[in-house]
């Protein structure tokens, strides 16, 4: 590989315009509300935690919205006010949902409401579930924990493609209603990185700890912006299917925790106008995360409360009094590395004469996949460590 040139970003970079809307106004209402529930949920998850982190945002949405539909009276207003959509009509929901979904591909998801035998599921709802959300209700003996966890767990395993196992362990037996959300998302870089360039290189976890990662490679044209006051340089890496990866990487010296802190579904909106097209080396590590979480307490900081409690009203799920939601399970997988089905190639070393600058994303880093066309934000992650999962 040819020596490079150090990057500037804040050099670089001028604001422009360069996204345009092509969803239906009460659609993009519902993509500006769920960013902003994506983000205040990666926040609230990503405080807990210093390792890597992945959530299926998306996924999330809409497990909670077929729940939103189970709901009634203040548990439902509640729900709605935590998941940051306050002012949009709870029965118009699921259409919306619908037609925001039928943008999304390369996503491979699963959404699932288990409610314990006993307890009654509407046709109605069944169906609302399954044509709205694309998942499923199904009742289950949780006092046979061992069959329930085996059931949730091939659903799981199907929903992915086989990408997603384990979504559960250990369920008890006094459950009464699970929410199962599933996803995995196979990152494929249009145009993609030329596998022949990939080679170990050291990633900086922080001062004293580094590790050597595949450290992938390509020179094109790309889109960046700089936010001089988070401190931050984003990155747009388009991908087949209509979708794109924002990368964020702060400026030596400044934690990714930093950055974290100013992410919101605004702020999201605001880089991805600033982004400009320039001539640049991208290098980025290869890697594959795999997270899962248990997501009752990180909700309640949330303020969605009361579903969880004994006055909780469910009762649109199928007219059943007294049942509540236990715990909300997620677990999602995200693979990064150069395979695409994209037709284009090459990403050659660039040649002396026509060095472009050069960006190196070589320590922690924060990455957002979103739809281009909606601007719907499907996933949220961050890097602290590529080698790990």
């Amino acid at each position: 590989m040819t020596p490079c040139i150090p990057l500037s970003l804040v050099g670089l970079l001028l604001l422009s315009q360069c996204s345009s809307e092509s969803a239906g106004p009460s659609v993009e209402v519902l993509t500006k509300k769920n960013a902003d529930f994506a983000a205040q949920l990666y926040r609230a998850v990503s405080s807990r935690t210093d390792d890597n982190v992945f959530l299926s945002t998306f996924t999330l949405s809409a497990g909670l919205l077929a729940l939103v539909s189970a709901t009634n009276g203040p548990t439902q207003e509640q729900l709605l006010q935590g998941l940051s959509l306050t002012g949009l009509d709870p029965q118009t929901l699921p259409d919306l949902f619908q037609n925001l979904r039928s943008l999304v591909t390369n996503l491979r998801q699963g959404v699932a409401v288990f409610p314990a035998q006993g307890f009654l599921v509407s046709s109605s709802y069944l169906d609302l579930v399954q044509t709205k959300f694309g998942g499923k209700a199904q009742s289950l003996a949780y006092t046979m924990p061992q069959e329930a966890t085996d059931t949730i767990n091939s659903w799981a395993q199907e929903s992915t493609g086989d990408q997603v196992q384990e979504l559960v362990t250990n369920l008890d037996p006094n459950t009464q209603l699970l929410l199962a959300t599933t996803a995995f998302y196979k990152a494929q870089f249009s145009p993609s990185f030329n596998a022949s360039f990939t080679q170990d290189e050291r990633f900086y976890m922080g001062r004293y700890h580094v590790v050597m990662v595949p450290m992938m490679f390509r020179a094109d044209k790309y889109f960046l912006a700089y936010d001089g006051l988070v401190k931050v340089g984003v990155l747009k890496l388009p991908m087949v299917g209509g979708a794109a990866m924002l990368v964020l990487l702060p400026d030596e010296g400044v934690d990714v925790t930093a950055v974290e802190d100013e992410v919101t579904g605004e702020k999201i909106q605001t880089w991805i106008r600033q982004l400009k097209r320039t001539k640049l080396e991208v290098q980025l590590p290869r890697f594959l995360l795999e997270r899962s979480y248990s997501l009752r307490d990180v909700l309640q900081t949330l303020n969605i409360k009361q579903v969880f409690q004994e006055d909780a009203d469910i009762s649109n799920m199928g007219g059943a009094d007294g049942l509540k939601l236990t715990q909300v399970y997620h677990k999602s997988v995200v693979s990064v590395d150069e395979s695409s089905d994209d037709i284009i190639t090459g990403g050659e070393a660039s040649t002396p004469s026509t060095l472009p600058p050069r960006l190196t994303i070589n320590r922690p880093f924060i990455f957002i996949i979103y739809q281009q066309t909606s601007g719907c934000v499907l996933s949220m992650g961050r890097v602290i460590d590529p080698s790990r999962k």
